[in-house]
């Protein structure tokens, strides 16, 4: 699940990639993608060094001996980052260079048989660009897909892949699925909320994944592969398919560009388990920039509780003590609230947020 964006199917531009723009060197980049306001980041001494955020060790983190320390690694990362690069995390080498191969072969694609995924009008499924709060598009294309349950798949998308690239994909979602469990455990166990609550919440949940091809532009300080947001997940899992960073997070009120690990996968916070921590925990806002020269590719994946269940505080958490900071809603309607809303920073978690007024009356 991403933050809602707005398809623009009536825009002469939606039926075009940014991929295909880009072929032609000689045309004039629409002002549809231009950025030319956003906030530069702060590079580390002056120079290009980006900065590398801390580093989960899942092999650790999940031993009887060795548990300890990781574990108060990763509560002070859930605190005060937001988003951690996880080794040692259990996924095959040799199925990241699968996901890479069929990944690139799917982008490689003319142009007609991609438009078979297009986003179909008041949708947001699908392949193409999105637009963004301010009405700009993306510099990137992608294919979002809702994949669990698996029910919830739309027909067209995901069972008519490319089967090499489905089966992959299937793949990459069973392990991401079994490594989400721990994820969730381990958090569960920091917060001392009860794990049955956690387990319940997740169990079979919403999970959507994202392709993301991201073209090189020669002024990327004028264009952005993604705008600033913060994901509206429980969590979500990213994988930098061919190792070209481009993420940056907003921390202590300025952007960061981070450098990634080879191999290791980026888990950043979302909304849901700011809400599920009662705050203890936060997301991060973050947002995706462009390379002058290469070309980025990524595979996003959103793990996000149940359809049927509700979102709100733990109840394990709360007491007079620690009154409940966030309303309670049904996951369908927290899901229809967000598609509702364009992307914008935190603000569907600030809507999220229980008034004075109304803290008054929970307590």
């Amino acid at each position: 699940m991403v933050p809602a964006q707005t398809p623009l199917e009536n825009s002469e531009f939606s039926l075009l990639s940014v991929q295909e723009l880009i072929k032609d060197p000689n045309i004039t980049v629409p002002n549809d993608y231009f950025h030319p306001n956003q906030e530069p980041p702060k590079l580390l001494n002056g120079n290009d060094h980006f900065r590398a955020i801390p580093t989960i060790d899942l092999e650790r983190l999940v031993s009887e001996e060795r548990s300890e320390f990781e574990l108060e690694k990763l509560e002070a990362t859930c605190k005060e980052w937001g988003i951690f690069q996880l080794v040692n995390h259990g996924v095959s080498s040799s199925l990241l260079e699968k996901l890479k191969f069929e990944i690139q072969e799917f982008y490689k694609l003319p142009l007609e048989e991609k438009m078979k995924y297009k986003i179909k009008p008041d949708d947001f499924e699908g392949y193409g660009s999105l637009a963004g709060s301010d009405g700009k598009l993306d510099w990137g294309d992608r294919l979002y897909m809702i994949t669990n349950p698996v029910n919830r798949r739309k027909s067209h998308l995901f069972p008519e892949l490319p089967s090499s690239l489905r089966n992959t994909l299937e793949s990459y979602f069973q392990e991401l699925q079994n490594l989400s469990r721990k994820i969730f455990g381990m958090i569960a166990k920091n917060l001392k909320m009860e794990v049955k609550e956690m387990e319940e919440l997740f169990e079979d949940g919403m999970q959507s994944v994202r392709l993301n091809y991201y073209p090189p532009y020669s002024k990327p300080e004028l264009v952005m592969g993604i705008i600033p947001h913060s994901d509206a997940t429980g969590i979500t899992i990213l994988h930098q398919v061919n190792g070209v960073d481009g993420l940056q997070i907003k921390k202590d009120g300025v952007w960061i560009p981070l450098s990634i690990i080879p191999e290791a996968l980026v888990i950043n916070l979302g909304d849901i388990l700011e809400i599920i921590s009662n705050g203890l925990y936060r997301s991060i806002e973050h947002r995706a920039s462009i390379n002058s020269e290469k070309e980025r590719i990524s595979v996003a994946f959103f793990v996000n509780p149940r359809f049927d269940a509700e979102i709100g505080p733990a109840t394990s958490l709360i007491n007079p003590e620690n009154p409940a900071l966030f309303k309670r809603i049904g996951m369908e309607d927290y899901v229809k609230g967000l598609f509702s809303r364009k992307l914008n920073g935190k603000k569907y978690l600030d809507y999220m947020k229980i008034e004075d007024g109304e803290c008054m009356q929970h307590n």
